[in-house]
């Protein structure tokens, strides 16, 4: 669905991303890992033209996406961001109506529609789409966020660190939600985060980056029995010192 062909992005102060070389599948769940300055955001970004490549080739389903106007593009793409920024003027139902204005939906559709996606995100219609952003919580906030990234049916679903700023109760959840609507509508997803325990539970591929290239790319179950080296190795036992303390703790607990 998704191909990076020897991508690089240069700045004046230097390069976020180097030689970057990925095939993503159609329906695959990919999180992009890694610490900070070391590409993800950057190659997020490439894929819906939000910036462009200084060198190399990206393909959606087979088409250089150069080809395609980054507005017409953005419209078929859906994008979560860290930052939800969701329109603090505009009700739920109008922020969720946006992308299908643009695309000429009739108004009756665009309803039905939002009703649609507050179902999706287990937020009672009744109750929020009346709603002003400022009316609800960081959670609430998000969840309309990725609501409004699947609006105009899109195949494919980007976010960057979308769960960053929410509790952990909130995002453990906020998480299980959107791996479970990934799997019903059959989207490819590319995640970037920087907590591996979350890159664990949720990706079927996790792509660790470091300066700017993919240093491993496997299935949890990969990077967890073979590290390529010690920087993996060291992302890897994070979680895995923290599952043998709670198991642990639990084992002693009354």
């Amino acid at each position: 669905m998704i191909r990076f062909d020897r991508v690089s992005k240069t700045y004046k102060n230097g390069t976020a991303v180097r030689g970057l070389s990925l095939d993503i599948d159609a329906r695959e769940f990919l999180v992009l890992i890694g610490p900070s300055g070391s590409g993800k955001s950057t190659a997020l970004s490439l894929v819906n033209r939000l910036i462009e490549p200084s060198a190399g080739v990206i393909e959606i389903d087979g088409e250089n996406i150069a080809h395609t106007s980054p507005a017409e593009l953005r419209r078929h793409i859906g994008f979560v961001f860290q930052g939800i920024g969701l329109f603090p003027h505009l009700t739920v139902a109008e922020n969720l109506g946006i992308t299908p204005r643009l695309l000429g939906w009739e108004r009756d559709r665009i309803a039905e529609r939002a009703q649609e996606l507050l179902h999706l995100v287990r937020l009672a219609p009744e109750r929020y789409a009346a709603r002003y952003p400022r009316e609800l919580s960081g959670g609430e906030q998000q969840r309309v966020g990725v609501a409004r990234a699947l609006a105009a049916e899109p195949k494919i679903l980007l976010m960057d660190e979308p769960f960053g700023a929410l509790d952990p109760l909130v995002r453990d959840e906020l998480g299980a939600e959107v791996r479970s609507i990934h799997e019903r509508l059959g989207l490819t997803t590319v995640l970037v985060t920087h907590d591996m325990t979350e890159g664990l539970l949720l990706a079927d591929r996790i792509a660790v980056m470091r300066d700017g290239g993919i240093v491993q790319c496997g299935t949890p179950a990969q990077l967890m029995s073979a590290p390529v080296d010690a920087f993996v190795r060291e992302m890897i036992e994070t979680p895995r010192r923290r599952a043998t303390r709670l198991a642990e703790m639990l084992s002693v607990a009354p």
